[in-house]
């Protein structure tokens, strides 16, 4: 499904991949009013119009995929040429094009895209999905299911609720311009609260840069960590969970 951008909202965002510093230290849980707290978002910030030009954002699954031509395809290519080829994580990939066990017809990616080119990207998955020993990528890393990954990945156990839902495979593409960079990671912050408040979500949980509190700052974003901080194939991260209700009143 495709949707407009709407330029006259100021639209928070979860940055994608920043200059990361090589740490690993860790946080230690969050006290009270900072879990209450989660996220704020600051609506001061608007988005010019022109920043966005024609880019298009589009929901695709497994319902729709015939929908949208190679537009899938050319979204996993894109994935493959970030996590596989410059982050170097080491994660499935077939025929030039990476994928996992979570992209299942239970999931739904959103993707920008303009004249052909995508320009970012993030996959949502419902906190109540299964899929053989499978679940969610959080859940599963907690449950000691996914090697590599901490299980002390969360300060608390992994929700299995229909309204909380996972996102994650967050990315910006390398080929956007400095100038429209900021632009493009609040558009795709947005569609990706639309469409999870559609599906009947009230909370996402993700997994974001671990200088995100720099980041958030900048872009008018007030995060609350769910987790310690660790690091996978030397991209260190962390788990942040957050309310999008706020974000769409």
């Amino acid at each position: 499904m495709d949707r407009p951008l709407r330029y006259e909202q100021a639209y928070p965002v979860q940055e994608v991949f920043p200059d990361l510093n090589p740490a690993n230290d860790t946080t230690g849980a969050p006290k009270a009013p900072a879990r209450r707290k989660l996220f704020g978002f600051n609506r001061s910030l608007p988005t010019p119009k022109v920043e966005l030009g024609d880019i298009r954002a589009t929901t695709m699954n497994f319902r729709n995929i015939h929908e949208h031509g190679t537009l899938l395809a050319r979204y996993l290519e894109t994935r493959k040429s970030i996590f596989i080829d410059r982050l170097r994580w080491q994660v499935c990939e077939a025929d030039g094009m990476e994928y996992d066990q979570y992209d299942t017809p239970a999931c739904s990616w959103v993707v920008l895209h303009e004249f052909g080119e995508i320009l970012a990207g993030v996959r949502l998955l419902p906190t109540t999905a299964k899929c053989g020993v499978y679940s969610y990528m959080l859940r599963d890393a907690q449950r000691g299911v996914l090697a590599g990954i901490p299980t002390d990945i969360l300060f608390f156990d992994a929700p299995v609720k229909s309204n909380i839902w996972e996102a994650s495979r967050f990315f910006v593409a390398d080929g956007v311009s400095s100038t429209r960079r900021l632009a493009v990671q609040r558009e795709l912050f947005h569609q990706m609260t639309v469409v999870a408040r559609e599906n009947g979500a009230s909370s996402i949980l993700g997994i974001v840069p671990s200088v995100w509190s720099r980041w958030s700052r900048r872009l008018g974003v007030n995060a609350s960590p769910a987790g310690a901080k660790f690091s996978i194939d030397g991209t260190v991260s962390q788990s942040v969970l957050f309310n999008i209700n706020s974000a769409l009143e």
